[in-house]
């Protein structure tokens, strides 16, 4: 921090908030004292780019998806593109959506029928998302019958992966607070990207995708006991 300010001939309430404003930008993460680079598979692109990615797929992921949910349910909706898809798709229904997601809160926040919660936390504003310790916090004092999950990819190892440090602890107490997780993943995710582990498919009760049924990983997941539809 003393760095900078030396550095910039600023002072450090200056280089706080342009420390905030990058890292809710998704470009660097916070750390004690200052901030540290991400690498370039971290750093955020902006939602509306990535929902324009296979676009016809996840909207078929999140039908397939919409008919697993029972009027009455609480459902968790990931971070991600594909459970912004699964938002639209559940419009109109007597569910309730718990999400950290500020694409499902702009989805469903006129809609008159769905119960919506958002749970709080730091914004990541590139990915119109919600991360770090009070969003955490939060998911430890809910239960949904099923959590959808998003994903960066999966690997022949059967490694579900993410490309983003700060949204790993996310995404891993998702797998603690649902009755049934389903993993929502289009064909390019078959490796897709991502270098953080989040879980193994065994993790998975049931996995969406658009990949074909005799693609290895798919054949893994069911050895290890996942669920596989193709939407």
């Amino acid at each position: 921090m003393q760095d900078l300010v030396a550095r910039f001939g600023v002072s450090p309430a200056t280089i706080r908030r342009d420390l905030a404003e990058l890292s809710d930008a998704g470009l660097v993460m916070r750390v004690h004292g200052g901030a540290a680079p991400l690498t370039d598979v971290e750093i955020d692109r902006p939602y509306e780019v990535v929902a324009d990615e296979s676009a016809a797929e996840k909207r078929a992921i999140a039908r397939r998806a919409a008919a697993l949910v029972r009027d009455g349910d609480t459902v968790l909706l990931d971070i991600g593109t594909t459970t912004g898809a699964l938002a639209r798709e559940l419009r109109g229904r007597s569910i309730t959506v718990i999400t950290p997601s500020l694409a499902v809160l702009d989805i469903l926040r006129a809609d008159p029928v769905v119960d919506l919660v958002l749970v709080g936390g730091s914004v990541r504003r590139a990915y119109h998302s919600l991360v770090g310790p009070l969003t955490e916090e939060a998911l430890r004092r809910v239960h949904a019958a099923t959590v959808f999950l998003g994903t960066s990819g999966i690997d022949p190892h059967g490694w579900i992966l993410d490309t983003t440090s700060v949204e790993v602890p996310t995404k891993r107490l998702l797998l603690d607070v649902g009755g049934r997780v389903v993993l929502l993943a289009d064909h390019t995710k078959f490796p897709g990207q991502g270098s953080i582990r989040v879980c193994d498919l065994s993790a998975v009760s049931t996995l969406i995708t658009t990949t074909p049924e005799d693609h290895p990983t798919l054949q893994l997941a069911r050895s290890r006991g996942t669920e596989v539809l193709i939407a």
